[in-house]
C-alpha cells in the first residue's frame, strides 16, 4: 500500500487530497494526460481541473455555500467527472440521481437531499425539469449537452469565469442513495466525513506515470462504479475511459486500444464476456489488464473460475455497501477457497441472529459489519431506519453467509430474497448459479412462487441466450439440469422465459419486482 507523494516526498498530495484538491495536483504534474475519455468528449488533466475551478465559482456566485447540497443528474461524460471535482473542492455533499427514475422519483431524491443545485443533462431533459418541479428549493439548475427548460446553460455560464485553482478549497462529501428495491431510497448521510487520506490510498497498484488506464462499465451514479472507476484513478493520476452503455464487445475492444490496465466489473458482465464467440474473445487484445474488481452482486464459482482462467489471477473481488466495507479477496486466495469474499481483519464482521447474538463458527446467519470509528452512517433523516440497521457497533445489509474456521467470509444471498418451502429455506443464488451454467441461459433469476401446499414452491425465471428458443423441452432440459447439481426441494418447479430480467446496473436483480409480477 502507498501513498501519492510528490518527488521531495513532503506530502504535498496528502495535502491537497485533504483540501480535496488532488485533481489540481495531478494537473500540476501531468496537464497533458487524458483525464477522462468518452465518446462525448475528452479532458486532460489540466482541463479537467480548470472546468472544476469554473464551475465551482459559478456555483458559488450562484448563491451556494459549503456544506450546500448538490444534485447531479448525468450520463457518463466528461462533465460528471467536473461536478464531482467542483463538490470535492468547495465543500459540497454530491448526490448522484439514477437516470433511470421517473421525473417523480427522481424529483423525490433531489428533495429529500436538500438540494440547493441541480446539473443535469440535456438527454433526461423531461426527467430533470419534473424533478425540479417537485424540489423548489433547489433553486439553481444548469444544464449540460443542450438545454432544459428552465436550466441555464452549463457551458455558458462556465465561459465567464477564472479557471485559477481556487484560494479557499474545503473538502466536499458525497450522500448516495440506496436503491429502494423495498420502498422510497434512503440517502446514506455521514454526519462526520471519512478520513480524505483514504482517497490517496493506491490499494490497486495505479503507477504515478500517467500510463495506466481506467476502463469504465457502469454508469457512475453508482456507488462502486463512482468510488472505484471515477474517485479512486484520478486520485492517483489514472485517466479514464468511460463506456456510456455496457456491451461485452465493446468493451473488449476499448481494453485492446486504450491499453486498459484496471477495470471494475459485475458478475452479469463476465457472464456476458465468457458468453461471446470464442474467436471474438480471441481476437482482442487483453494483455494489458492488471486487475479486475468486482462485487455488488453474489459471483457464480463456475463463472468466476471460468474469467480467471481466461484472463489469469487479476480478479480481485470486495464485500461493501454504500454504507461500509468488510473486506477484499484476491484471485489465489479465492481459488484456494471458492466462493468467499475474503477473510475480514479481527472483529470486522461477525455471524449473528435478527436479534444481534453472535451465532457460532460455520453456522449460516446475517452478517453484521462494524461500523468506523469515524464516518458512521445514518440514513439521512430516517432516524428509525437507521437505528434498525444497528445491532451495537455493528449494522446489517440484510446479507446471509456463514464464516469458516479460519475466518473466511462466504455469502449465501439476502434475507429478503430467502424461499421458504414446506418450511425449509432455499436460497435462490445458489440455483442461478447452476442455471447459469447452462449455455442456452444468458442470465436467471429465481424466486418463490406461492403454493397452497408448501407455502413456496421455486420459479425460475430465464433469460435465454441468442440462438436459443423457448419451448416446454427447454424448460424441462433446464430443470433436470438443476436436479443433476442440487437436493431435490432446491430445484424449480417450472421455468418461465422473460426477453429481460430486471436488473440494476449495478448486477443486482429486482426479485421483488419479480415477485410482483407473479403474485
Amino acid at each position: 500500500m502507498t501513498v501519492a507523494r510528490d518527488a521531495d516526498g513532503d506530502g504535498a498530495a496528502i495535502r491537497a487530497a485533504d483540501q480535496g484538491m488532488l485533481l489540481a495536483w495531478w494537473a500540476a504534474r501531468q496537464p497533458g494526460v487524458p483525464a477522462v475519455e468518452s465518446p462525448s468528449g475528452r479532458r486532460s488533466f489540466k482541463e479537467l481541473n480548470e472546468r472544476a475551478n469554473q464551475l465551482a465559482r459559478v456555483l458559488r456566485r450562484l448563491g451556494l455555500r459549503t456544506g450546500d447540497g448538490v444534485a447531479l443528474l448525468c450520463a457518463n461524460r466528461p462533465e460528471f467527472a467536473e461536478v464531482v471535482g467542483a463538490c470535492q473542492r468547495a465543500g459540497w455533499r454530491l448526490t448522484t440521481v439514477n437516470w433511470h427514475l421517473t421525473a417523480a422519483e427522481a424529483g423525490y431524491i433531489v428533495g429529500d437531499c436538500e438540494a440547493k443545485a441541480l446539473v443535469a443533462d440535456a438527454g433526461f431533459a423531461d426527467t430533470a425539469a419534473g424533478a425540479v418541479a417537485t424540489a423548489p428549493t433547489c433553486t439553481v439548475r444548469l444544464s449540460v449537452a443542450g438545454p432544459i427548460e428552465g436550466f441555464r446553460s452549463y457551458d455558458d455560464e462556465l465561459a465567464g469565469e477564472s479557471n485559477e485553482d481556487i484560494e479557499d478549497p474545503c473538502l466536499g462529501s458525497s450522500m448516495l442513495y440506496t436503491s429502494g428495491t423495498t420502498g422510497r431510497p434512503k440517502g446514506v448521510y455521514r454526519p462526520e466525513p471519512v478520513a480524505s487520506l483514504a482517497a490517496s490510498l493506491n490499494l490497486y497498484g495505479y503507477r504515478d506515470d500517467g500510463s495506466d488506464r481506467h476502463l469504465c462499465t457502469g454508469p457512475l451514479y453508482h456507488a462502486a462504479p463512482l468510488a472505484f472507476s471515477l474517485t479512486a484513478p484520478l486520485a492517483h493520476g489514472t485517466g479514464i475511459v468511460l463506456m456510456e452503455r455496457w456491451d461485452a464487445a465493446e468493451a473488449l475492444r476499448l481494453i485492446g486500444t486504450h491499453r486498459i490496465t484496471h477495470t471494475h466489473m459485475v458478475p452479469t458482465m463476465f457472464h456476458r464476456l465468457l458468453s461471446l464467440p470464442i474467436d471474438v474473445r480471441e481476437g482482442c487484445d487483453t494483455s494489458s489488464l492488471r486487475l479486475i474488481l468486482h462485487g455488488a452482486a453474489p459471483c457464480p464459482v463456475p463463472v468466476k473460475r471460468r474469467l480467471i482462467a481466461w484472463l489469469g489471477p487479476i480478479v480481485w473481488e470486495y464485500y461493501a455497501a454504500t454504507e461500509g466495507a468488510a473486506c477484499f479477496v484476491d484471485s489465489r486466495t479465492w481459488l484456494a477457497r471458492p466462493g468467499t469474499v475474503g477473510k475480514p481483519a479481527d472483529d470486522q464482521v461477525r455471524i449473528g441472529d435478527e436479534t444481534g447474538g453472535a451465532l457460532p463458527v460455520g453456522a449460516t446467519g446475517l452478517v453484521y459489519i462494524r461500523a468506523p470509528k469515524v464516518g458512521r452512517f445514518e440514513y439521512f433523516k430516517d432516524p428509525g431506519k437507521t437505528a434498525s440497521s444497528y445491532r451495537g457497533e455493528y449494522f446489517t445489509l440484510g446479507d446471509i453467509g456463514h464464516v469458516d474456521e479460519d475466518g473466511y467470509l462466504y455469502l449465501t444471498d439476502r434475507s429478503a430474497d430467502v424461499i421458504i418451502s414446506g418450511g425449509v429455506n432455499v436460497y435462490p443464488a445458489e440455483i442461478d448459479a447452476v442455471l447459469l451454467e447452462h449455455p442456452a441461459v444468458g442470465d436467471a433469476a429465481v424466486i418463490g412462487e406461492p403454493d397452497p401446499e408448501w407455502g413456496e414452491r421455486v420459479l425460475a425465471v430465464v433469460e435465454l441466450q441468442p440462438r436459443h428458443d423457448r419451448s416446454a423441452e427447454l424448460a424441462a432440459v433446464l430443470i433436470e439440469h438443476c436436479r443433476a447439481h442440487l437436493a431435490g426441494y432446491k430445484c424449480p418447479h417450472r421455468v418461465d422465459f422473460v426477453d429481460e430480467l430486471p436488473r440494476q446496473d449495478n448486477g443486482k436483480i429486482y426479485r421483488r419486482l419479480l415477485r410482483d409480477r407473479y403474485r
